[in-house]
């Protein structure tokens, strides 16, 4: 009876052995066909080709739905689609799953930016940025920037783009940075640093149209009707149909003798 015993505990520690390796196996299986389906996804992601990547990712949520990057890629694929409650939900997730997730955080605050509620995308941009390894606080801190312009709160907005470019000298939205510095001190009325800023940005991205409209009416404010209808009139033979081609073509419209 008693070897009985030890030989039904042997059988018995055997079989979950089996149950456990095989468990592992299956794990191990599924992060790979999980891993398979994220990089499928993410080289739509880069093309530009959404709804193939949403179903990529959606395949790796079935693999591994626990998984907080593949609910900020799929956040992505929703977002890049339109689909902004979706996307927003995604990163909800990944941030349940990862509350450090600065990414996620950045995406929500910038969906709130879209949406008008200025408070909230600043709570999320000042959560991304509560964490020491976030790779790229400039995007966070210049979302902070334009929340606060969109607020009003010129001077504040100023003074994130400031930490922007002390954070992160080298960042790749420098231009896109010293053009909202530029814009900023033109609500403020100070046209000469409006002007230094906005030109800067020109050097750094001489095909951002945007820099070149707000220069022109940098000029117009400041009294130089000449280098105003220059600005403007080079955006709106540059690209005629785009927002700021059309917007430059009226104030040209407007100033005309």
């Amino acid at each position: 009876m008693k070897i009985k015993t030890i030989e039904n505990s042997i059988l018995l520690s055997v079989i979950i052995c089996m149950i456990v390796f095989s468990g592992c196996a299956t794990s191990s299986q599924s992060r790979e066909r999980a891993a398979t389906h994220v990089n499928m996804g993410t080289a739509y992601l880069k093309s530009g080709q959404y709804s193939p990547a949403l179903r990529e990712f959606l395949a790796a949520q079935q693999l591994s739905p626990d998984d907080a990057e593949i609910r900020y890629y799929t956040g992505l694929s929703y977002y890049g689609s339109g689909m902004k409650e979706e996307a927003k939900r995604e990163f909800q997730k990944a941030l349940s799953i990862k509350p450090d997730y600065s990414e996620a955080s950045n995406y929500m605050g910038t969906i709130y930016l879209e949406e008008g509620l200025y408070d909230k995308a600043i709570e999320e941009f000042d959560l991304s940025l509560s964490n020491v390894f976030y790779e790229t606080p400039a995007i966070a801190l210049n979302n902070i920037g334009w929340a606060y312009y969109q607020k009003k709160d010129y001077r504040t907005a100023l003074i994130k783009y400031e930490a922007a470019l002390k954070r992160e000298p080298g960042t790749i939205i420098l231009p896109l940075i010293q053009k909202n510095m530029g814009i900023a001190y033109l609500a403020e009325r100070n046209i000469n640093k409006a002007i230094y800023h906005l030109k800067k940005a020109i050097d750094m991205a001489p095909g951002m149209i945007e820099s070149r409209y707000w220069l022109g009416i940098s000029y117009l404010e400041g009294g130089n009707r000449e280098k105003a209808v220059a600005e403007l009139r080079s955006v709106a033979e540059f690209n005629p149909e785009s927002v700021f081609g059309l917007k430059a073509k009226e104030k040209l419209d407007s100033i005309s003798p």
